[in-house]
C-alpha cells in the first residue's frame, strides 16, 4: 500500500461492498455512509499527523502500530464489515488519536453529513481500526521508523490537501483549537469536493 494514498486506497477496499456493509451495520443507505466517510478519515488523519508533530506522539503510535495494527483486518474486510467490526477497540483509537476532541469533531461530520451523531460515532469506531490497520501494513512493507511514520502521515496529509483544500486543514484546526468560534459552516461547505475526490475511480 501506497502511504501517500492511504485514505484513497482504503476507500477502494471498501468499495461499494463494504459502505453497504456499514449501512446495514448502522440502518443508514450508502449515501449516507459515504457522507460520513468523507468527513470522517480526513478527521483521522488529522488526528494521526496530530500525534506524529512530537518525536514522543511518533514513537507512541509507531508502538500501537507494531503491537496491535499490522495490516491483517484487511485480509478479510467484508468479514470485519459483516460482523459488525470492532467497536471498542475503535473507541478507544478514536479516544486516542482525537482526543478531548473527540466530540467536536464528530459533531462537524455529523453537521456536513446530515446523519444523527449517534450513527456517525458508531461509523468512525468501524473504520478507526482499518485506517490503522492500513497504516500498519505501510508500515510493515516499508519498513519505516517513528520519524519515516511521521513522514508518511505528512504525504498522505499532502495528497489530501490536493483532494480537498479545506477539509484536513478545517480539522486541524479543530483538534488544535481551544473551543472558541463555530468552525461548522465551513465545515459544511468542505463536503461535497472531498467526497468527489475520495470515492473518484
Amino acid at each position: 500500500m501506497d502511504s501517500s494514498d492511504l485514505l484513497g486506497s482504503l476507500m477502494g477496499q471498501l468499495g461499494g461492498g463494504g459502505i453497504e456493509q456499514i449501512g446495514s451495520a448502522v440502518g443508514l443507505d450508502s449515501g449516507d455512509v459515504s457522507k460520513v466517510l468523507a468527513g470522517a478519515m480526513p478527521a483521522m488523519l488529522a488526528g494521526l499527523t496530530r500525534n506524529t508533530s512530537s518525536s514522543s506522539g511518533a514513537a507512541g503510535l509507531l508502538g500501537a502500530l507494531d503491537r496491535d495494527h499490522d495490516g491483517s483486518v484487511l485480509d478479510d474486510v467484508m468479514g470485519y464489515l459483516g460482523g459488525g467490526g470492532n467497536l471498542g477497540a475503535g473507541a478507544g483509537i478514536l479516544g486516542h488519536v482525537l482526543g478531548g476532541r473527540q466530540g467536536t469533531i464528530e459533531s462537524a461530520v455529523s453537521k456536513s453529513s446530515g446523519v444523527d451523531l449517534a450513527s456517525v460515532g458508531k461509523i468512525m469506531a468501524m473504520v478507526a481500526p482499518l485506517i490503522m490497520g492500513a497504516l500498519g501494513k505501510a508500515k510493515r512493507q516499508q519498513g519505516f521508523d517513528a520519524s519515516g511514520l511521521a513522514a508518511a502521515l505528512g504525504q498522505q496529509e499532502k495528497a489530501a490537501r490536493q483532494t480537498s483544500s479545506s477539509a484536513v486543514d478545517m480539522f486541524s484546526r479543530m483538534l488544535d483549537s481551544d473551543g472558541d468560534g463555530d468552525p461548522m459552516d465551513d465545515i459544511v461547505k468542505m463536503g461535497s469536493g472531498l467526497l468527489g475526490g475520495l470515492f473518484k475511480n
